[in-house]
């Protein structure tokens, strides 16, 4: 899997690319990730539990970077690097490339399946011409998305099948290229690691509370996600006087960093909600988990969440949801289950959290509906799923292109591949010098 997102940078591509990394591990296949090197301190995120990093089997090469210029959490292989890149993927030998982002080491993915011919799988993960304008301020938005659209043209047009994780994604590619493969494919969750007893809880608020006295006594609303612009924080932002007037005994906890971290605590500060608001940064994924467990409901506001899968953890933690529906939240909450999926109007959203804290039956019911509709979205499932698209994918580009090859510098290299055809040299020159000996003693 090629991705230039991954850990420690904290974002749905890298959850996705995690997920089913691990499954396919688990599956008994073997799996290599070739993503960008973070310095240790870069989104390092906050740890209250001891947590060991254990990759679950998986190859991990992480390639030589240096800083997005767009945005202080990324990061960007450095091009000149492609030649080692490519020795270390060699070693590893894949049958399939899976690309899941569109900068540097995307360019490596797609350039590896071309010298090597084999099938390129890209899976769109973002809606870029959403997000774009919010980089590039300065540029007029209708140019930011025509360049975006431009760039996503190319990598379609390479990519030999298209995973989409939503409906509303597979219409934007094929109107970016109606020829294009599609395969329906949103990413699952692993569900152990959801599952918490209330004394595990109870202990992780204790030290949360230790962190964050303001949380003391508080029922938690919970967001998690990265803090910018296109999230929507500001609308929860606007909505917490609203519900502090009924329930004062609120809190709304933000888990998560971002480029726009500053600005919203600004803006909180600015509506007065600044005493009823918590920025934790980016939490480990074990505490983010149990995080979930305490919270009393998960507000999510996003319109532009490609899979909406913090609203699906929410839910196998028992902790049921308010969202916007719209793109990936639209798709996995599928209407009101685990929860209330609301439209873009902020007294309809604030008057379904205050019927799931005001009403103590509905709240039950809620709980038990987001455990079982959540768990029918098991990364297992999902996985298996994946391993038929890729076997398709092979089968049908052998067919059309043939076997995978080996590239001529890789052959000048190999030893044993120069000594026998030295030999072979050698053979036919003797032959020929001999012919030539016999007809000049003619």
């Amino acid at each position: 899997m090629f991705t230039d997102a991954y850990w420690p940078r904290v974002n749905g591509v890298t959850v996705s690319v995690d997920s089913f990394s691990r499954a396919l591990v688990k599956e008994g296949h073997e799996v290599l990730i070739v993503c960008s090197y973070y310095p240790e301190t870069l989104n390092a995120p906050v740890s209250l539990i001891n947590n060991e990093d254990q990759n679950g089997g998986v190859r991990i090469v992480r390639v030589p970077s240096m800083p997005a210029f767009i945005t202080k959490e990324d990061r960007i292989a450095k091009f000149n690097k492609w030649f080692w890149v490519f020795k270390q993927v060699e070693l590893f030998n894949p049958g399939i490339v899976h690309i899941n982002t569109e900068m540097v080491i995307a360019e490596f993915g797609f350039l590896y399946a071309k010298v090597h011919n084999l099938p390129a799988v890209y899976t769109f993960h973002t809606m870029w011409e959403d997000y774009g304008p919010n980089y590039f301020p300065i540029i007029p938005p209708p140019l930011v998305k025509l360049i975006i659209r431009g760039i996503l043209k190319n990598i379609l047009r390479r990519s030999y099948s298209v995973i989409v994780p939503t409906p509303q994604i597979d219409e934007v590619v094929h109107k970016y290229m109606p020829k294009a493969g599609t395969f329906l494919l949103p990413t699952g969750i692993d569900p152990d690691l959801f599952e918490h007893d209330a004394a595990e809880g109870a202990a992780f608020r204790e030290k949360l509370e230790r962190v964050y006295p303001e949380l003391k006594g508080k029922r938690i609303l919970l967001f998690a996600g990265r803090v910018a612009k296109e999230k929507n924080i500001g609308f929860l932002l606007r909505l917490v006087p609203v519900i502090l007037k009924k329930h004062p005994d609120v809190i709304l906890l933000i888990a998560g960093n971002g480029p726009d971290f500053e600005y919203f605590q600004d803006e909180a500060q600015a509506l007065g909600a600044a005493g009823a608001c918590v920025f934790t940064g980016y939490l480990e994924r074990k505490d983010l988990a149990l995080t979930y467990a305490i919270s009393e409901v998960f507000v999510f506001p996003s319109l532009t969440d490609t899979q909406g899968l913090v609203t699906l953890e929410a839910m196998l933690s028992g902790t049921p949801v308010v969202a916007i529906g719209a793109l990936g939240t639209l798709m996995v909450m599928g209407g009101d289950n685990g929860g209330f999926m609301v439209k873009n109007d902020e007294k309809e959203f604030a008057a379904r959290v205050l019927d799931l804290l005001e009403d103590p039956e509905l709240y039950r019911k809620k709980q038990d509906e987001a455990r079982a509709h959540a768990r029918s979205w098991s990364i297992g499932e999902v996985t298996k799923k994946l391993v038929e698209i890729y076997q398709t994918a092979i089968e049908t580009y052998c067919n059309e292109y043939g076997e995978p090859r080996t590239p001529v510098w890789e052959l000048l290299m190999d030893k044993r591949w120069w000594k026998i055809n030295n030999k072979i040299f050698r053979k036919k020159t003797n032959k020929k010098w001999r012919e030539m000996l016999v007809k000049l003693g003619k």
